[in-house]
């Protein structure tokens, strides 16, 4: 394995995002426009939340909504996963191996600083993906998971000590609970 190799070595700096008052359409077609699948959801200049091609197709498209009259925020996966810019890149593999998520916003601060997709990370690091699909497969993933930035899935409280308990990222307050 290749030595340990922080996120914003590899991560995109210039992460397109969209506000969660824009409708679906113009969602789709900024992704469309940029050739991208995801756009990052600010509310207030924050990160809240993601908007993906799949989000389109399963909330919109196949519920038969109109994307003109339907809201980036009805749709929107919230609270946002996210990793800082200094975590190490193996650590943010297995997070999206155990999220089953393809795309990590980095987050320092709380500004959205950058993008990580499994895409960065196969180009650089082609056997991280099945090593870590595995260690997810074998439950050890919150063995790794730690220290993970972003809002807390039980709670919604921005933090940069995220741990995995239950299969949710949450702050030391809501762990166990």
């Amino acid at each position: 394995m290749k030595a340990r190799v922080p996120v914003v070595e590899i991560m995109s700096t210039s992460p397109v995002t969209i506000s969660a008052d824009a409708t679906v359409a113009e969602a789709a077609s900024i992704m469309r426009d940029k050739e991208i699948g995801s756009l990052v959801v600010l509310e207030d200049s924050r990160p809240t939340g993601i908007v993906t091609e799949r989000d389109v197709v399963t909330k919109v498209a196949a519920a038969n909504k109109s994307a003109k009259d339907t809201d980036v925020r009805e749709i929107m996966t919230s609270p946002l996963v996210a990793v800082h810019p200094h975590q190490e890149v193996a650590e943010a593999a297995k997070v999206m191996a155990a999220r089953k998520i393809r795309r990590l916003p980095v987050i320092k601060e709380g500004k959205l600083v950058g993008m990580i997709t499994e895409n960065d990370i196969i180009r650089v690091w082609p056997q991280l993906i099945e090593v870590t699909r595995e260690w997810d497969r074998a439950g050890l993933e919150s063995q790794f998971a730690k220290g993970v930035e972003g809002h807390c899935e039980a709670c919604g409280v921005y933090s940069t000590q995220l741990v995995w308990d239950r299969n949710l990222l949450v702050c030391p307050e809501c762990r166990g609970g």
